[in-house]
């Protein structure tokens, strides 16, 4: 059983995906990992085609949690000092001054991040990893809760950059939303006929409660069979003929993190082998990197992350202590 605190941050979250389902239609699925992610301190990476509701669910989360949000456009003449910020001479003060970059706010939304450079999207780095960023030689932290959730067109589209892999690996959770169903579509030209609900989307929880909720989280209880159960999948993605690159030690871990927000959502306090089995798709499949066997017979990420779980034991029998 869950003690009162794991509830009461359950059902707390549970009132943000509410909250986004004012304005976003469907996708149930696709909110909840984004909530697990962002709960969990995960930064996201949603991929797909324009025009399918990347922006404005990233939004309408910002809206719902009240950080303080910044939105960066990435396009290819951004450059990294627009992101990371910069040093500027100060004729008042006749000294150089820090120039705060798009990226120092709570909740940033990188949108369409595979336009931009290599070089600018490399700046993105060690903000992710570390929460702060390094300008002549002088770090500056990141207001904390910090989040990034970034979006990104199919690298076949015309100007598009692919991520590098240690970028990539970055990324807590990718997932994609797919177009609307018909019913959905309905419903979504009706909300949007006259007004955009969007602006009138209110804050339902604060950083101060965001941050609990991630301490909770890291407190959640692995045991040694499912931390070597996270381990055997890790094991197992290195040796396959399916995969080039398989998983780091970062993404086990970020695995790990994803079952712990899953557990807290199904309001438990310890993590069970169907948490991580949930989460690994989303976690996994787009740090993968596929070998030519598997793109020879035609075979994508998710399919390649389903015949590696298909492989290892599902542990039994684990006490939740």
């Amino acid at each position: 059983m869950a003690d009162q605190n794991i509830r009461r941050d359950a059902e707390q979250m549970a009132t943000v995906a509410s909250n986004i389902s004012k304005v976003f239609v469907g996708k149930e699925s696709q909110i909840h990992t984004l909530l697990v992610a962002f709960s969990a301190g995960l930064h996201v990476l949603i991929e797909d085609v324009p025009g399918v509701g990347k922006t404005t669910l990233a939004r309408c989360l910002a809206a719902s949690v009240g950080l303080d949000f910044g939105r960066i456009q990435f396009t290819p003449d951004l450059l990294p000092g627009d992101i990371t910020g910069m040093t500027v001479w100060s004729p008042e003060k006749r000294e150089f001054l820090y120039k705060e970059g798009a990226l120092m706010h709570q909740f940033v939304l990188a949108d369409e991040i595979n336009r931009a450079s290599p070089r600018t999207q490399s700046s993105l780095l060690e903000v992710m990893q570390e929460g702060s960023v390094t300008v002549d030689g002088t770090t500056h932290k990141l207001p904390q809760p910090f989040f990034v959730i970034a979006t990104q067109n199919p690298t076949s589209f015309l100007g598009a950059f692919p991520l590098p892999e240690g970028e990539l690996d970055r990324f807590g959770v990718s997932f994609s939303l797919g177009y609307p169903g018909g019913e959905d579509e309905m419903e979504i030209l009706s909300r949007f006929q006259e007004t955009d609900p969007l602006q009138q989307l209110e804050p339902v929880t604060t950083p101060e409660t965001l941050l609990r909720i991630r301490e909770s989280i890291r407190r959640i209880h692995v045991s040694e069979g499912v931390k070597r159960f996270i381990a055997d999948i890790a094991s197992e993605t290195r040796s396959s003929n399916h995969v080039k690159l398989g998983m780091s030690p970062r993404a086990s871990q970020h695995l790990m993190l994803a079952a712990q927000g899953e557990a807290l959502f199904r309001e438990r306090d310890f993590v069970i082998p169907e948490d991580v089995l949930d989460l690994a798709p989303a976690v996994l499949a787009h740090r993968l990197i596929l070998s030519a066997e598997a793109r020879m017979e035609n075979i994508d990420p998710r399919q390649v992350v389903a015949r590696v779980l298909g492989k290892v034991k599902i542990p039994t029998g684990l006490n939740e202590r």
